[in-house]
């Protein structure tokens, strides 16, 4: 689990491992307390009265080494993320994908393999950067993909907003491709480079934390105002909702022919 989530609690690791109505905390904090002495995890911070836990740099290799997850080279322990005051952030991406699996997953735990986390989308021509907390590729024909962007409560409104503006920017810019000479033609960027299997561009859910609920609902409207006409699928909810359960609410459409009028055309070589 933390080598895919990168940061958990005792109890999020317990509400995975052990069975429905269970409390195994108790058996989690022992082990964590073996791994640790063997130099494989750490914990470098609280949430609230809640240790944070990480693996090690030995930690992670070792997993590598059993094959238990994909290849992930460039992946950070999170360790540094916990000391820079980030922890609370961590911990509600890592809620966000336990509830995730649980409630619309169908609570199938082998799904937690196939999340990462601090995802970098990237166009270096642009200059545009960020990184999506969480990525879900669920291993079907299509290679279903699903982004995730999670607001603990700690951005502000028109920050959120500007985060989700910058997938519709990455899912607009388009490369020209051709061999010199010929006509050529223009293709997503993303199609080529970096969700190849996908038809579509991935839905983004924005999930909304760290506040009292009547809160959340509110930011949830003002980010729904914020984001009226943008050009990719966005469903959002609020991390409540999302834990019981609850129906997502669709913010944004996925139109490409409305969303390629609105970038310019790359000039052809």
């Amino acid at each position: 689990m933390l080598g895919c989530v990168r940061i958990a609690t005792v109890r999020q690791m317990a509400q995975v491992i052990t069975g429905e109505g269970a409390d195994g905390r108790s058996y989690v904090r022992r082990a964590m307390a073996e791994l640790a002495k063997l130099g494989l995890a750490e914990t470098n911070g609280k949430d609230g009265k809640h240790q944070i836990w990480n693996l090690t740099p030995a930690g992670q290799k070792a997993l590598a080494d059993g094959n238990e997850l994909p290849p992930r080279p460039k992946a950070g322990t999170g360790a540094k993320a916990v000391r820079a005051g980030f922890g609370p952030h961590a911990v509600a991406v890592t809620d966000t994908i336990l509830a995730y699996t649980e409630t619309v997953l169908g609570g199938r735990r082998e799904y937690l393999t196939d999340w990462q986390v601090e995802v970098n989308h990237a166009i270096k021509e642009t200059g545009l950067s960020f990184n999506a907390d969480a990525v879900l590729a669920v291993p079907t024909k299509t290679s279903e993909v699903r982004l995730f962007e999670l607001d603990n409560g700690t951005m502000s409104r028109a920050y959120l907003a500007k985060e989700v503006w910058d997938y519709e920017r990455y899912a607009g810019h388009r490369v020209w491709e051709g061999a010199r000479g010929t006509i050529g033609g223009t293709y997503p960027f993303w199609q080529r480079h970096r969700y190849t299997r996908s038809e579509t561009f991935p839905r983004l859910h924005v999930v909304l934390a760290g506040k009292a609920e009547h809160l959340l609902e509110t930011r949830l409207r003002a980010l729904t105002a914020a984001v009226q006409g943008i050009t990719i699928a966005v469903w959002a909810n609020t991390l409540p909702r999302l834990q019981r359960g609850e129906p997502w609410y669709e913010i944004g459409v996925d139109d490409p022919h409305r969303r390629r009028s609105r970038y310019p055309e790359p000039v052809g070589r």
